[in-house]
């Protein structure tokens, strides 16, 4: 249930319509190797909404939705996020953090793939 949920969400995506709206961003969770379990991915309590999440050693402005499709982007950027054995969620092992501190699955699913 996304009611109140807080949730990190991958945003500057082609329009795509959900149940008949538009939408230009992904919820973005972390999932185990079969599939069977899905958590979202949470930023701390304390980030402001709508904070841009960073990636130390990572800078720059972030792409455009035309920059992600011709570049195909996101085919590079997924195989390397994944939640580590505490169940933060990182890029290429480098924690996805706010001001506030990381982002971790909901319940803190250790070692998993995020998309």
């Amino acid at each position: 249930d996304l009611v109140g949920q807080r949730v990190l969400v991958l945003s500057n995506l082609k329009e795509r319509k959900l149940v008949g709206f538009p939408s230009h961003g992904m919820v973005m969770c972390a999932s185990s190797a079969d599939g069977s379990k899905v958590e979202f991915i949470e930023p701390p309590a304390d980030a402001k909404i709508g904070e841009r999440v960073m990636v130390d050693g990572f800078v720059g402005e972030p792409a455009t939705e035309n920059q992600i499709l011709k570049k195909k982007m996101l085919d590079v950027i997924f195989p390397d996020l994944s939640t580590d054995a505490n169940g933060i969620a990182t890029y290429k092992g480098v924690p996805l953090s706010t001001s506030a501190g990381p982002c971790v699955a909901q319940n803190k699913m250790p070692s998993s793939p995020i998309a």
